[in-house]
């Protein structure tokens, strides 16, 4: 841990800010293509989360649906008097 500290402590960053020698601006950063590739991922990401929340809430809402027309349905049978069986 102490050869660590002394060795980032000896590296001073450098002030000017330049690259090393035999890099130029276009190799170290992603450009216009870059940014436009990582755009599109990020809008096509967005549209697949907005699509996969509908459907959710489409299958949610089905089993809502499902569920209250049981139930109407139990209702129904019980207040129906059996066929075969004389109404009192």
């Amino acid at each position: 841990m102490q050869n660590l500290l002394i060795a980032l402590s000896q590296t001073p960053p450098s002030p000017e800010g330049t690259l090393r020698p035999g890099l130029s601006e276009d190799q170290i950063t992603p450009g216009t293509w870059g940014f436009l590739l990582t755009a599109f991922v990020v809008v096509l990401t967005i549209l697949l989360i907005v699509d996969m929340v509908r459907r959710l809430r489409r299958v949610r809402y089905r089993a809502q649906v499902e569920e209250a027309r049981e139930v109407e349905e139990a209702r129904e049978a019980e207040r129906e008097p059996e066929k075969g069986e004389p109404e009192a």
